[in-house]
């Protein structure tokens, strides 16, 4: 198990150089809806949540955690971004003891209502609408799978397919997520690692673009952990191939393990000045309700996207 635990560094430093062309690449990867995060929980802790994920959104965050779910589980997410632009999101839990692990399908969706085309009118030397509209849409879908290699230790790996329209224009292509999670059994601290959205590149037409691959490093303790309330810290980086390092902190609180808040900063993000005293703000609230032998969990969170305005997020799980 030393050995494991020496080698997991030491793949995050091998990986690192390989990615630190992102300085040089800002802003030139393609499928950018792969990076949103699905969670409401895991916004309203500023997506500080790779060490954290231990709901159904590990299908997203982190493969390597669905070894510690021995329940069935299914999660939505529902988005409202500005220009009535929505993003959705649906998984599946399904433990499989005979599989010595546990397997996940995932659905995401970003859509958007028809929007007009503008166009140049040579008659008149104006732009304008043409009358017409055209729509775009993205897909993927996920199967996931995470085993245990010892009690503290496991990986786990997403497969997904990728899809991008535009009108009758798409670009088809594949990803894959790995993870890995080890809990060193003081104070739940949690150690993580994630290379998310690795795969070739997709291309539209004859444009070829690559996918936003990013690499994660998380890690979370809980501050308080008493009979009736429970405060976890978390942090983490990741380095993404087409931009600059991200940071994300958060913390949540529950209380009876029934009712939670949230709060967390995300840090150099493009869509907000470091300057603002709010930006990157996200805050959260949850509940988890007992319907005879389900367990609902309901999640709000409130992004602040500087000058794009704020999103809200709506997740609901259920575990059966």
């Amino acid at each position: 198990m030393r050995k494991i635990l020496l080698l997991l560094p030491l793949a995050a430093v091998l990986l690192i150089p390989n990615l630190s062309f992102g300085q040089a690449k800002v802003g030139t990867a393609g499928a950018q809806f792969l990076e949103i995060g699905v969670s409401a929980r895991a916004m309203g802790m500023g997506e500080a949540f790779l060490g954290v994920a231990d709901d159904a959104s590990v299908l997203y965050y982190n493969p390597a955690a669905l070894s510690l779910l021995t329940q069935k589980e299914v999660i939505f997410t529902h988005i409202e971004y500005p220009a009535e632009i929505n993003y959705e999101f649906a998984g599946l839990v399904i433990p499989a003891p005979s599989f010595a692990g546990t397997f996940g399908i995932s659905f995401y969706m970003l859509g958007m209502d028809d929007m007009e085309i503008t166009g140049y009118n040579s008659r008149t030397g104006t732009i304008g609408n043409t009358g017409q509209t055209f729509t775009a849409k993205d897909y993927a879908f996920g199967l996931s799978y995470g085993a245990g290699l010892t009690d503290r230790f496991s990986l786990g790996l997403t497969l997904k397919y990728v899809a991008q329209y535009i009108e009758e224009e798409s670009a088809i292509g594949w990803a894959a997520d790995l993870g890995s999670y080890y809990d060193t059994g003081f104070r739940n601290f949690k150690i993580c690692m994630a290379l998310a959205n690795f795969g070739p590149d997709m291309k539209f037409i004859e444009e070829p673009y690559p996918l936003p691959i990013d690499f994660r490093f998380g890690t979370s303790i809980d501050v308080i952990n008493s009979a009736s309330s429970q405060l976890t810290f978390a942090a983490q980086a990741s380095h993404p191939n087409d931009n600059l390092e991200k940071y994300n902190f958060g913390m949540e609180y529950w209380y009876n393990s029934m009712f939670a808040i949230r709060a967390g900063k995300k840090f150099n993000y493009d869509y907000y000045e470091e300057s603002e005293t709010f930006g990157g703000m996200t805050f959260g609230a949850g509940a988890r309700l007992m319907i005879s032998e389900y367990q609902l969990a309901l999640d709000y969170a409130y992004q602040d996207l500087g000058w794009l305005d704020s999103v809200n997020r709506f997740s609901l799980g259920l575990k059966f």
